[in-house]
């Protein structure tokens, strides 16, 4: 089986219809949707972190390029994703003339290259085209796209960017306000005596772009209309026919009150255009890790190519100052693409911009510990990082202790989103928490990043120092709020066993006013212990932390129709969502699994918690194929992650969605990679298991990365596996596989 060759490239032998059948390509931290529609090339553009005053990740605008003669017109077309080299190439024929168009993103510059060539002399005619050219009121859902919701007090308005000819080049940028939701949200939230000390990502940000060409010129100022959304646009023209044109899209985003700092900064951009640096990332990252499959089923075809594409869209932001959305990343279209009702701009996304939905974005991340991508997971910790002052200064404002309160629904400015934080809130009620029914009491999902980042100190040996304190105040603030709250309801603060008294607490969104919940004692219980095993710690850290841990109450089991299962809490008031916690101690907290106690009790809970089999589902970020694929369950974990990895039903294969969220949904894609890998190899502790829940059948060439700086790379053919590679070669001893 070959790997990263023409076998995995995507190709189109006809134009798109529209920007839903566009095609991803990116690098560094550029997103692009790119297509050809009625002979002309569209591109929109993307890059991480260009938030806006309301927190809307508002697009760069959107590219149109005509030629002339145009090759576009002819019969011969085809456009491929050539996935070794992280680039597109359109060609196309129009009688006897020729044309090749190369786009790409440099992986170490903020540079958008589109290289045009022909067999005969061309003229091009580029246009930057912008909805953003007035100001625009947004109204009813399409504040869902930014951190007001369906919450605003009074008129939002995403203002316009300014836009217009500097020498022979188009020069766009938006400059935020100074008045930003974070100011509304730490008024709303009682903390203007701290506004001073509080970190504000919005604040002094300046974001956009430089659109030139070789031999070109301005070429005056149009409007039209695609779709619902009307745009004006800024074009640019040949001045002389050629065989060849190189177009370029400087983009740049910097936090500075000067707007002359940010022109000087992006007129100083390096556009030379040099592929090799950016296809030997390429190459080298589908080098790190792969999963090829080559099975008689197209299911299982799909899924592992699905796989492919998908970590292909997550290598586009491998360098961005913020982490990959869950909902959309980079690659969002038009919305009424997704839903034809909601006619809005481009900009447009479900579940906003600025928001940090956790139970979500952890998806997307853990799948890089296995795909040996740590580097890519940076953005992600750092994140939480940054917001780590602030949510410590929350804490401390509401309630008096210690320890950072990361709530679900996160903005990134690290206060609770204000439209879940609630505007009619009762008279008294606790300001540090969320007045939602979906979300109150739920702390614990930061602990999975901190698992993650423990984690990859294992897998690669990455230097992890400066998150030790992001990972002590996340589990303090557990220790002294549970103590905070016994002391408010009573003279002890234990229970008779010496436990904390985990309440009010909330299994995931789904079991609310929990006493006692599964999800996070597991989660308190591994990362504690992964914690003490960091040999960084001191004496009297690890003493502190050793008495935390056995405060920790055990997980509650119930019988259902004579089975022993694990139960979401020891109590519980209702159930609000669809998720299935008690299921969590084996993914991702990996208490039960292969090869340890209690196996037969988790797949228990799989098989008859009627909870769990209610909920199931391969949609959005379920994680049923993760969880079957951990219990060794390879009928159910085979038929889950092919349901899920199988095509979108678009015409790019992995922009699935909307799901529960929107298109393209990266939870859905990230939980779809974590069960394909689970069914691969699992670890625990030195041992590494490899194909626990793999059909005989798929016959597979991998390339997976294990705790201690190890790779395992093999290739199951005829049921047998072959060419069995582990670096480094000790660890081979480790190794038990599963298959027979």
């Amino acid at each position: 089986m070959q790997r990263a060759t023409a076998q995995e490239n995507l190709t189109w032998t006809s134009e798109s219809k529209n920007a839903s059948e566009s095609m991803p390509v990116g690098g560094g931290d550029i997103g692009l949707n790119l297509w050809v529609e009625k002979g002309e090339l569209y591109l929109y553009l993307a890059k991480s972190g260009t938030f806006d005053e309301n927190n809307t990740l508002l697009k760069l605008g959107r590219i149109k390029l005509r030629l002339s003669p145009n090759p576009f017109e002819g019969e011969t077309f085809k456009q491929e994703l050539i996935l070794k080299d992280g680039y597109a190439r359109i060609e196309a024929a129009n009688r006897n003339l020729n044309a090749q168009i190369s786009v790409w993103a440099d992986v170490f510059n903020p540079v958008v290259h589109l290289d045009i060539k022909a067999n005969k002399k061309i003229t091009a005619l580029a246009s930057y085209e912008s909805w953003r050219y007035e100001d625009r009121v947004t109204k009813g859902k399409e504040n869902n796209q930014n951190s007001y919701k369906w919450a605003p007090q009074g008129e939002v308005k995403t203002f316009k960017d300014q836009i217009g000819f500097k020498g022979n080049a188009v020069q766009f940028y938006h400059q935020n306000k100074a008045q930003t939701v974070f100011d509304v949200a730490v008024k709303q939230q009682g903390l203007e005596d701290r506004k001073s000390e509080l970190y504000n990502p919005l604040k002094n940000v300046i974001f956009g772009g430089l659109l030139k060409g070789d031999n070109m010129i301005p070429a005056g100022i149009d409007s039209g209309r695609y779709l619902n959304t009307p745009y004006k646009s800024w074009k640019l023209k040949s001045n002389k026919p050629a065989k060849a044109l190189n177009l370029t899209i400087a983009l740049n985003t910097l936090t500075t009150e000067s707007f002359q700092e940010w022109e000087r900064s992006i007129t100083e951009t390096n556009t030379e255009n040099n592929q090799t640096a950016s296809k030997n990332w390429w190459n080298e990252y589908w080098e790190k890790s792969f999963i090829y499959i080559n099975a008689k089923n197209d299911e299982a075809n799909q899924t592992g190519r699905n796989y492919q594409l998908f970590r292909y869209m997550l290598g586009c932001n491998a360098f961005g100052k913020y982490p990959t959305k869950f909902n959309g990343g980079l690659f969002t279209f038009d919305p009424q693409l997704t839903d034809s009702t909601l006619k809005y701009t481009p900009d447009f996304r479900n579940w906003g911009g600025g928001t940090h939905t956790a139970q979500n974005q952890r998806l997307v991340y853990w799948p890089m510990l296995k795909s040996g991508d740590g580097d890519l997971m940076k953005p992600q910790f750092d994140f939480y990082l940054n917001l780590l002052k602030n949510a410590e200064i929350r804490t401390q404002a509401a309630w008096g202790h210690q320890g950072a309160s990361y709530t679900e629904q996160l903005e990134n400015f690290g206060l609770p989103n204000p439209a879940e934080y609630g505007w009619k809130r009762p008279a008294g009620f606790n300001k540090g928490m969320e007045y939602n029914a979906w979300l109150e009491y739920e702390w614990d999902t930061v602990l999975e990043f901190c698992m993650m980042i423990l984690e990859t100190e294992k897998y690669s040996g990455a230097r992890i120092e400066k998150y030790l304190p992001l990972i002590e105040s996340s589990l303090r603030f557990f220790k002294e709020h549970y103590t905070f709250l016994a002391k408010e309801r009573g003279a002890k603060t234990l229970d008779a066993n010496g436990y904390l008294v985990l309440y009010p607490g909330s299994g995931a969104e789904t079991y609310k006013m929990a006493y006692n919940s599964t999800s996070t004692i597991a989660a308190l219980k591994t990362v504690l212990q992964s914690l003490l095993a960091h040999p960084g710690l001191s004496d009297q850290q690890k003493t502190y932390w050793e008495e935390m841990l056995k405060t920790i109450p055990p997980i509650t089991f119930r019988e259902i129709n004579g089975h022993t299962t694990i139960a979401p809490a020891k109590l519980w008031e209702r159930i609000n969502n669809t998720e299935s916690p008690q299921l969590y101690p084996v993914y991702p907290w990996g208490i039960y699994g292969i090869g340890k106690a209690g196996l037969d009790t988790a797949i228990n809970t799989f098989r008859y918690d009627p909870d769990v089999l209610k909920f199931r589902s391969y949609i959005g970020w379920k994680q049923d194929n993760i969880f079957a694929a951990r219990l060794g369950l390879t009928d159910d974990a085979a038929k889950l992650t092919a349901a899920k990895l199988k095509d979108s039903g678009r015409r790019f294969p992995a922009f699935w969605g909307p799901g529960f969220d929107w298109a393209p949904d990266h939870n859905w894609g990230g939980s779809g990679m974590i069960g394909l890998q689970e069914m691969l190899m699992q670890v625990d502790g030195k041992h590494i298991y490899l194909f626990p829940a793999w059909p005989k059948d798929w016959e597979v060439h991998f390339k997976l990365h294990a705790p201690y700086q190890t790779t395992v790379e093999g290739t199951l053919k005829n049921g047998k596996l072959i060419d069995l590679k582990v670096l480094p070669e000790s660890r081979k001893a480790d190794i038990k596989i599963m298959i027979e």
